[in-house]
C-alpha cells in the first residue's frame, strides 16, 4: 500500500454515477413496488452503503477508511428506460474516497440486476464514473472540467 502517513488529514468527498438500463415492464415493476423480492431501490441503496464500507476488503491495496457519510440517490428515467445511481461519500482522512464511491455505485446497480434478473436478463450497467472529488493535495477535480 502507498504510505499516506505523512499526508495531512483533510475533508474528502467523491461523487460518482452509473446507470442500469431496463425493459419498460421491469422499470414499471420497480416503480409500482410490485416486485416479489421487495423494495428494489431501497435494498439497492442499503447494499451500496454496505459495499462502500467494505471497499478495502474488495480492492487490493486500498486503505481502510472511516467513512463519515454515504448518500445513494437512485432516480428513474422512464423516457430513457434506466435508473441513475449517484453516490456521494465523505470522510476526513489522509486519502480519498473515490474507490468507496465507485464500489457503492457498482454494487447498488448490481443489486438491482440481481433482484430483477428473473424478469429481465437484458439489463445493462453502464456509464460508471467519477463525477467529482475534493480534498487532499490534488484539490478539487470535476469531470465537467475534463470533457
Amino acid at each position: 500500500m502507498v504510505d499516506v502517513g505523512n499526508k495531512n488529514v483533510t475533508s474528502r468527498v467523491a461523487i460518482t454515477e452509473g446507470f442500469i438500463s431496463l425493459e419498460p415492464n421491469t422499470l414499471d415493476l420497480i416503480l409500482q413496488g410490485g416486485h416479489k423480492k421487495g423494495d428494489v431501490l431501497g435494498i439497492a441503496r442499503i447494499a451500496g452503503i454496505m459495499a462502500s464500507k467494505q471497499t478495502a476488503n474488495l480492492i487490493p491495496l486500498c486503505h481502510p477508511l472511516a467513512l463519515t457519510h454515504v448518500d445513494i440517490d437512485l432516480t428513474t428515467d422512464i423516457e430513457k428506460q434506466r435508473i441513475r445511481c449517484q453516490v456521494t461519500v465523505k470522510t476526513s482522512g489522509q486519502t480519498g474516497v473515490e474507490m468507496e464511491a465507485l464500489v457503492a455505485t457498482q454494487v447498488a446497480l448490481l443489486t438491482i440486476y440481481d433482484m430483477c434478473k428473473a424478469v429481465d436478463r437484458g439489463m445493462v450497467i453502464h456509464g460508471v464514473r467519477l463525477l467529482e472529488k475534493s480534498g487532499g493535495q490534488s484539490g478539487h477535480w470535476s469531470a465537467c472540467e475534463h470533457v
